[in-house]
């Protein structure tokens, strides 16, 4: 039998431990696209539409040689938007439960795009599985440097979708930079950021193991295309016997003793704060 509203939120004041996962659908209420499929990912970039080109064509690291206006046109517009949006309200009443919580919390996301960083989440305690557009790297990957992107700007030519010179560069060889992203076909990625924010994240849920801490799991926006983030929340909620909420407009099955509910991620969160 599945959980009713009321039963997910006693759970939530019961717990000791709050690990928050999301997909790119968390973002869609601060008016980020998802990119949901060619359609939706082409209603974003009309112009990448023209050149029938997908996500997964687009995000390869293979521009960044062959076409770098290009790509820094995706990505420098994507840097952009991600700087000026501001997180919805969702975040904040998330941050509020999870600072109550007496083992503290955890933060699995697949977005790039910092908002939980932004919204005030501490940066110790977010795992961004696909890395970040706020930080950049080689393109050749010359070294094992990664660097803070705040003072890097990427201007965008929006009527011709190109990006103007000069693009980010190297800061050891002076070759094409591009962001510390993990995309598709990608052989050069620098995976020691991730890296070390798992390590964080494992040693946090061995303490709660040890201690047989009682942890809650709310999953706001992670789709089966790439189910990196559905996964996580499903393998931490069987092995640490923790009780799970996955708010999903569309793909919201969960398994017996669970919620799912079917909304946006704000619109769940609100629904959750009502019978708390």
């Amino acid at each position: 039998m599945k959980w009713t509203l009321p039963q997910a939120a006693a759970a939530i004041r019961a717990a000791d431990a709050l690990l928050i996962t999301a997909g790119a659908g968390m973002g869609v209420d601060s008016g980020l696209p998802d990119f949901r499929g060619n359609q939706g990912f082409w209603k974003a970039y009309p112009a990448v539409a023209r050149l029938g080109l997908s996500f997964a064509e687009m995000a390869n690291p293979m521009w960044f040689q062959n076409n770098p206006n290009l790509a820094w046109a995706f990505y420098g517009h994507r840097l952009n938007l991600y700087r000026r949006t501001t997180p919805h309200e969702g975040f904040a009443k998330l941050l509020a439960w999870a600072n109550h919580k007496p083992e503290g919390y955890f933060v699995f996301t697949s977005n790039v795009d910092g908002q939980f960083q932004k919204a005030g989440f501490d940066p110790d305690r977010v795992v961004e599985c696909h890395g970040s557009i706020h930080h950049f790297q080689c393109a050749k990957a010359c070294t094992r440097s990664i660097w803070d992107a705040a003072q890097e700007r990427v201007h965008v030519d929006e009527n011709v979708f190109c990006a103007t010179n000069p693009l980010p560069r190297c800061r050891h060889c002076g070759g094409m930079a591009r962001p510390n992203i993990l995309m598709f076909g990608d052989g050069s990625w620098i995976p020691d950021a991730t890296g070390a924010q798992h390590k964080r994240f494992d040693q946090w849920l061995k303490k709660l193991k040890e201690k047989s801490a009682r942890l809650m799991v709310i999953e706001l926006g992670a789709g089966t295309a790439i189910p990196t983030v559905r996964q996580t929340s499903e393998s931490v909620s069987e092995k640490l016997r923790a009780n799970f909420i996955r708010i999903n407009p569309r793909e919201f099955d969960v398994a017996a003793g669970c919620l799912g509910i079917a909304s946006g991620a704000l619109a769940g969160i609100i629904q959750l704060e009502k019978s708390l």
